[in-house]
Formats: structure tokens, sequence, C-alpha cells
């Protein structure tokens, strides 16, 4: 039987992992747009390289990606993170670069499909619906593989029954 107290902390920390990845997510956003904005408006406009808009959300998502891989191991899914550093690393890029995906088909059905390719269009197919479809994605990949406390008490039951 479920109890109510137990019922109760399981959404108060699904409430606060979703603020504490929105925040954080909201810093991998800002780096995100700015670099992104910044690039496709210079050195990867599509009048200087035809796929400049694509190369420029590779570029602006993974310096978001690495400021996002700091916040979340550390503050978001803190209590959670392995020892086994580089396999959560691995885990999170995986995670991370299918999310970009997500970002990624959005920006090229938007602009090489439809035809939208101004900078506001490219920033609203890659930036508002490809981040939101991509955050869903990731929050919960992070939450139930990357970061998941039923892995690290599986991780902790091995390490009591090793050292018996």
């Amino acid at each position: 039987m479920i109890d109510a107290s137990s019922t109760t902390r399981a959404h108060s920390t699904l409430l606060s992992q979703l603020m504490k990845f929105g925040l954080v997510g909201g810093v991998g956003f800002v780096i995100d747009v700015g670099v992104f904005t910044l690039l496709r408006i210079s050195v990867l406009s599509p009048d200087v390289l035809h796929e400049g808009p694509i190369l420029a959300k590779v570029v602006s998502t993974s310096l978001a990606i690495g400021a996002n891989w700091v916040g979340n191991r550390y503050w978001t899914f803190g209590p959670h993170r392995s020892a086994r550093t580089t396999l959560e690393a691995v885990e999170f890029l995986v995670v991370s670069l299918l999310g970009m995906g997500i970002g990624l088909l959005c920006l090229w059905i938007s602009h090489y499909v439809l035809g939208f390719t101004s900078v506001l269009a490219d920033n609203i197919s890659s930036n508002v619906i490809g981040l939101l479809l991509g955050s869903v994605f990731r929050f919960t990949l992070y939450r139930h593989w990357v970061y998941s406390p039923r892995r690290a008490h599986r991780r902790a039951k091995r390490r009591a029954l090793a050292s018996e």
C-alpha cells in the first residue's frame, strides 16, 4: 500500500527537479540562442554557407549541452549522480545529442522543406518548437535513465553484497 507521505515526497521531488531542470535549461537556452543567432547572422549565414543554419545550431547546442551537464549533474539531479562520471557523461551526451536531433529536425523541416528561412523562423523552429519537444525527451530520459535513483540503489546493493 502506498502511503500519502511517500506520494507527497515523490511529487515534491519531481517538482523540485522540474524547476531546477528549467533553470539550468534557461541558462543553456540563453547560450544556445545567443550563439546560434550570432553565428546565423555572421559567419554561418546561409548567404555565406548553405548549411550555415544547421552548423550554427550544432555549435550552439553543443555549448549549451556542456553547460547543462554541469548544472544537471551537480544541482538538478545531484543526489542521484553516479560515481562513474565517464559513463554518466556518455549517457548524458547520448540523450543530449538525441534531443539536439529533435531540434535540428524541426529546423531542417522549417528551413529546407517549408521554406521559412528568416532568422526569426529559424529561431522559432529550433529554439521554441524543437527546444520544447527536446526538453520533454531529455528530462524524461535524464530522470529515468541517466540519473535514475533505482540505478544508484542497485549499485549500492551490489557493492554491499560484494563486501559481505
